[in-house]
């Protein structure tokens, strides 16, 4: 039995993972996954990736690309996630931020240096017609501390996964006051080069499993229910997001999913072109 220390963010996206796990399929390929919950999200991630705490990641794409190009030893093996990420674009209830505009220039709360939340501001900047420059970022850990700096006057503004954070909009804990999706498929997962060298094998046997086993979810007449159950969603919102969501059902890696995620974080300086120079042989296994 291999052993293999897996992380992802605690949200509906993973509940294929969740179920996998818990009826004990991996196992029957001879994989133990020991899964941990990571609720300061990519960044957060990146980090248990470099220190050796994490052998696999399921993470943000952007967030994954930027920090193998800047050198760290992972590679990404598979698309999770096919279809972009709706981001939900947060403001205090206790002032009067009420358009976008009102957000040019901001400070944004953010769980990580190189985390989506952080890499989406830049992304939102550049729709917007901001100056990415004039921006400006408090490091909050997860979606708790940016509920919490943005309603004692540290953050004016927090990108979020937009149905995770719906409860605390329910909640007035926070307003939303627009959306911005990633031009990409949201979810990758990455591994250390030192596993991906030693087990091969095994890691595309996971890859497999999760990706049927995300399929048979996504095909289910109940999901919406169990959904809405595990992850504090009312039903018609697990549903609208089911709707929305495409886990990926082929374990080849295509260039060009990832080709708009390099030229983004290359048009807002955030790689430079050394960096990303022969990115795909850089990126993937």
């Amino acid at each position: 039995m291999k052993r293999f220390k897996i992380g992802g963010v605690p949200e509906h996206f993973n509940l294929p993972w969740r179920l996998a796990i818990e009826e004990g399929k991996f196992r029957e390929a001879g994989v133990e996954l020991h899964w941990s919950d990571m609720t300061g999200g990519t960044g957060q991630m990146i980090k248990g990736l470099q220190a050796g705490t994490l052998d696999i990641a399921v993470l943000l794409t952007e967030g994954i690309t930027r920090a193998i190009l800047k050198g760290l030893e992972a590679k990404i093996i598979a698309v999770y996630v096919q279809s972009p990420l709706c981001w939900g674009i947060h403001a205090p209830t206790n002032q009067s931020l009420h358009a976008l505009a009102d957000l040019d220039g901001a400070t944004f709360a953010i769980s990580r240096e190189g985390s989506g939340s952080h890499l989406m501001s830049y992304v939102l900047a550049q729709r917007e017609g901001w100056e990415p420059d004039a921006l400006s970022f408090n490091v909050v850990g997860d979606v708790y501390g940016g509920l919490w700096a943005l309603n004692h006057g540290e953050a004016q503004g927090f990108l979020w996964e937009k149905y995770t954070t719906q409860p605390f909009v329910d909640q007035a804990k926070c307003k939303r006051i627009g959306e911005v999706y990633t031009p990409w498929p949201c979810f990758v997962i990455a591994v250390r080069n030192e596993v991906l060298a030693r087990e091969e094998v095994l890691l595309n046997a996971i890859i497999q499993i999760i990706q049927a086993r995300a399929n048979q979810l996504k095909a289910a007449p109940d999901t919406a229910e169990v959904l809405a159950w595990r992850y504090a969603l009312k039903q018609g919102e697990a549903s609208n997001w089911l709707k929305q969501t495409e886990w990926s059902s082929t374990a080849q890696m295509n260039p060009s999913e990832i080709q708009n995620t390099v030229a983004s974080l290359l048009e807002l300086n955030l790689l430079t072109a050394e960096e990303a120079e022969g990115w795909p042989t850089k990126l993937f296994k």
